[in-house]
C-alpha cells in the first residue's frame, strides 16, 4: 500500500499529531481512489491493511461488509480519527468521559448517547477514552474507512451494553489484532 505524507505539526513535537491532524490524514487518505480500490473486501468479515500514519501514528484501511460493526469499545489513551471512503458508517458514542480504570460496570445517565452518520467523504476526530461503536448498517453495500490513532494503540477495551449498563468485557493488546 502507498505511504502517505504526515500532516504538518502545529507545534507539539514529541506529542505527535493532534486529533485534527489525524482527521486531516484520514480524509486525505480516504480520498485516494487507488488505495481504496486495492483493499480486498470479504463478504463475511471486516478486512484491514495497516498504513503509514502521520507523525508515528498507527493507521488502518478497513473494509466493512454489510451489517458489520465493532461493538462498543475505546482506544484507551490514544486520540484518533476516522473517515469514510466508500459507503456509509454510523457511529454511536457516549458524550461522557469514563474513568480510565478501576471499574467493571457503570450505569450511564440517559442523556449521554450520541449518534452520527458518516457518508463517504466525512470523518470524525475524537480524544482519549472515547467510547463508541461503528457500524455499516447497509444491507447490501460494503463500506471502507481510514482510521488513525496516536499514540499507537496500547490496548482496546471492549464493552457490552444493555440499556444504561456498560460492562467491561475484554481488554485486547496489539498482538491480538496485528
Amino acid at each position: 500500500m502507498p505511504s502517505h505524507a504526515p500532516a504538518p505539526s502545529d507545534g507539539h513535537p514529541g506529542d505527535g499529531p493532534t486529533a485534527a491532524e489525524l482527521l486531516d490524514f484520514a480524509l486525505r487518505t480516504a480520498a485516494d481512489p487507488e488505495l481504496i480500490a486495492a483493499l480486498p473486501l470479504d463478504p463475511e468479515g471486516r478486512t484491514w491493511v495497516r498504513l503509514d500514519g502521520p507523525g508515528g501514528s498507527e493507521a488502518w484501511l478497513i473494509g466493512w461488509p454489510p451489517g458489520s460493526g465493532t461493538g462498543w469499545h475505546d482506544h484507551a489513551e490514544s486520540r484518533g480519527a476516522f473517515a469514510t471512503a466508500a459507503g456509509r458508517l454510523t457511529e454511536h458514542s457516549l458524550a461522557v468521559r469514563l474513568p480510565s480504570g478501576g471499574w467493571r460496570s457503570l450505569e450511564l445517565d440517559g442523556d449521554v448517547d450520541r449518534s452520527r452518520q458518516l457518508p463517504a467523504g466525512r470523518g470524525r476526530a475524537f480524544g482519549e477514552h472515547h467510547v463508541h461503536e461503528v457500524l455499516n448498517e447497509s444491507a447490501a453495500e460494503h463500506a471502507v474507512s481510514v482510521h488513525a490513532y496516536h499514540p499507537p494503540l496500547p490496548l482496546i477495551r471492549r464493552y457490552s451494553r444493555t440499556g444504561p449498563l456498560l460492562r467491561l468485557e475484554q481488554v485486547e493488546r496489539p498482538a491480538d489484532w496485528q
